[in-house]
């Protein structure tokens, strides 16, 4: 089976971590497999997700674009996962 090649945004300047991980949605206990890119982007939109809560007043413009931009690299990249972890 031949896989797409998955390429980090200019945007992103998080860590991109070499390996993947088996990753479950704590509401739905769905899990999925990501590979190292889709788990450093998962991780960024989770991180994201955390200051938006316990620190809103500390969010910038800038920081919801990229969650936002984050989020469709995602759908796009992987929409099974996706859906399974956090649609």
């Amino acid at each position: 089976m031949k896989t797409k090649e998955q390429t980090i945004p200019k945007w992103f300047k998080g860590m991109i971590y070499d390996k993947g991980e088996l990753v479950t949605n704590p509401f739905s206990g769905d899990s999925y497999e990501l590979n190292g890119v889709e788990l450093s982007m998962y991780d960024f939109i989770m991180g994201s997700q955390y200051v938006f809560e316990v620190a809103p007043k500390t969010v910038t413009e800038k920081q919801i674009s990229e969650f936002h931009k984050a989020l469709s690299w995602f759908r796009k990249n992987n929409s099974k996962a996706y859906m399974a972890l956090l649609d």
